[in-house]
């Protein structure tokens, strides 16, 4: 049986044999933020070398992380497990800036006319999380919350763009790539040569890849480590938006993508905090 979070702090304080004077739930705090800022799966020894502290109340630490479903093992090193995955997903809606993410939002469908999107990769797609809707009546219903492929989609092939080398061939192996129109990649040697297109240029095309009559265009949303976050897209009908009107977008959806990095996760300035407060 998985110990309670409860059980977690209760054994992790019965450590002694460790000279580091750091609370041991701060300690386990330390350790997932240190496989967050290193983006990939870590050994016990990997931790060691990263924070110093004694192997024995480190994998004491790690094991009942595992144990609680935070952390999972992949052979010999950890990574997040889903469960930690969706808890910082969710952390993310309480971002303190999500108005201000909204109105640039808001600005980008004024400049383009048309519907956009904020989408974030999840496990089985990506994610709409928020929307700006354009005023015409013919428009493409994707409400928040809805879910769409990772091979056939603007914001979907941006995501795939980011991640690098054998990590991405991997991915890829695992993908259903399902044909939804004539467009749709269904090898993943073609997609995997746009995929290298996209990530030098910086940007993705759906050319009705998705849906018959649909063009969009997405740029990826960076951390301030590099890291893929989420993307920012617009879409609409052909007959209004083409591969002309998408890229007349390119360089303000790539400053609106710099704004909202700076907004999520730069750190409040001073005037900041007091306008905060007030």
């Amino acid at each position: 049986m998985a110990r309670t979070p409860e059980k977690l702090i209760s054994l992790a304080s019965d450590e002694s044999d460790d000279s580091n004077k750091t609370p041991p739930n701060l300690r386990m705090l330390s350790i997932i933020s240190l496989l967050a800022t290193q983006g990939q799966p870590m050994s016990i020894q990997d931790m060691i070398n990263h924070l110093g502290w004694p192997k024995q109340s480190l994998h004491r630490l790690v094991q009942s992380l595992v144990d609680n479903r935070y952390l999972e093992r992949q052979g010999r090193r950890y990574s997040p497990s889903k469960q930690l995955s969706n808890m910082a997903n969710g952390i993310l809606h309480f971002a303190p800036n999500l108005h201000a993410r909204h109105r640039i939002l808001t600005q980008l469908s004024a400049d383009s006319g048309e519907t956009v999107n904020f989408v974030m990769p999840m496990e089985d797609g990506m994610t709409y999380v928020d929307r700006v809707d354009t005023n015409w009546p013919f428009r493409i219903l994707l409400p928040i919350g809805s879910s769409v492929p990772f091979h056939c989609t603007a914001s979907g092939k941006t995501y795939l763009a980011s991640i690098r080398g054998d990590q991405r061939r991997r991915f890829l192996a695992g993908l259903t790539l399902d044909q939804h129109t004539e467009n749709t990649h269904t090898s993943t040697a073609t997609l995997e040569t746009e995929l290298k297109v996209i990530r030098r240029q910086g940007y993705a095309l759906d050319d009705e890849e998705f849906f018959d009559n649909m063009y969009a265009i997405a740029v990826p949303v960076f951390d301030l480590q590099g890291r893929f976050h989420a993307a920012l897209a617009t879409h609409g009908p052909k007959q209004r938006f083409n591969k002309d009107q998408a890229m007349a977008l390119v360089d303000r959806l790539k400053d609106y993508s710099a704004q909202i990095t700076a907004l999520t996760f730069a750190s409040p300035t001073q005037d900041d905090r007091r306008d905060a407060d007030f």
